[in-house]
Parts: structure tokens; sequence; C-alpha cells
């Protein structure tokens, strides 16, 4: 027999707390980025990223020549989705993107850009001119999606 929506809510533990999905997009380090194909589909891709809750925007790392990468070039539109490391919550931030990069100088701003990320992020990296020069020989480019919209849900 089917349960019904309030049935099963009885079965539930005590969620009156307020669930912010900002917290959870706070402490997510896997999500999902959704952007625009060019015939309008979605491309779904893995992505590590690291919400900025001071500037409320999100960024991610990712390397030129990707799909994620060029349909954020034509279209800069994105959604981002987290899960909980139990899979009970979920949020979605959705806005607007702009792309850092690639550069071609391991000094230049482009650069700097990642350098700060990954400051902000991780903390301070062992070897600072390896990093640099990865992110110039991997073409990385920062994402910076300006977050317009974030919803979520704590399913238990």
């Amino acid at each position: 027999m089917a349960r019904t929506a309030h049935a099963f809510s009885h079965d539930m533990p005590d969620t009156s707390d307020a669930f912010d999905p900002r917290d959870l997009l706070a402490d997510a380090r896997l999500g999902v980025l959704a952007t625009i194909k060019a015939n309008g589909m979605p491309q779904l891709s893995p992505v590590t990223p690291f919400y900025d809750r001071s500037s409320d925007r999100i960024l991610v790392s990712m390397t030129e020549g990707r799909a994620k990468t060029a349909n954020l070039r034509r279209d800069p539109r994105a959604a981002l989705e987290v899960t909980s490391s139990d899979g009970w919550a979920w949020a979605t931030a959705e806005g607007s993107v702009s792309l850092v990069g690639p550069g071609s100088d391991p000094d230049g701003p482009e650069v700097e850009a990642l350098v700060e990320y990954y400051r902000a992020a991780a903390g301070e990296h062992p070897d600072w001119a390896e990093y640099r020069s990865v992110m110039v020989g991997d073409r990385r480019v920062l994402m910076t999606l300006a977050v317009e919209k974030v919803y979520g849900e704590r399913l238990r």
C-alpha cells in the first residue's frame, strides 16, 4: 500500500530548525554544474566548487576547451547543485557566470585569480611556482557564478 505524504511525515525526524541552502553550498566540496549546450540541452559536469558567502559567489576552476567552458562562453548562465554527505539535503544556486583566463603568464592576472581562489578554498599551496606553472600549462579558467537564486530542501 502506498504511503501518503502525510503518513510519511510522521515517520520523519523533527526538522523544525531552519534549513539554509547556503550552508550546504558552503560545506560542499563536490557538485554538479549545469550549463546549456548549443542545442539547448543541459550539460551536466561534476565540479569542486567553493562558495564565497561574503560575496555570494561560487568559484570553480575549469579547463579551457572543455564542454562546460565552451558552453559558458556562448551562454553565461549556469546552475550548481550540491547534496549533503548523507544524501538527504540538496541545494541549487543559479546565476550568471564570468570567466577569467586562461592565462599565459604565471604571474599574470588570470593566474593570480586562480591563486586567490585556491587560497580561499584550500589555504596555502606548498609550491606556488609549481601551481602557477600548472595553471598555465593546463589552460585553467576561473569561473565565477554570481548567485541570483538559491533554493533547496532537507528531506529528513
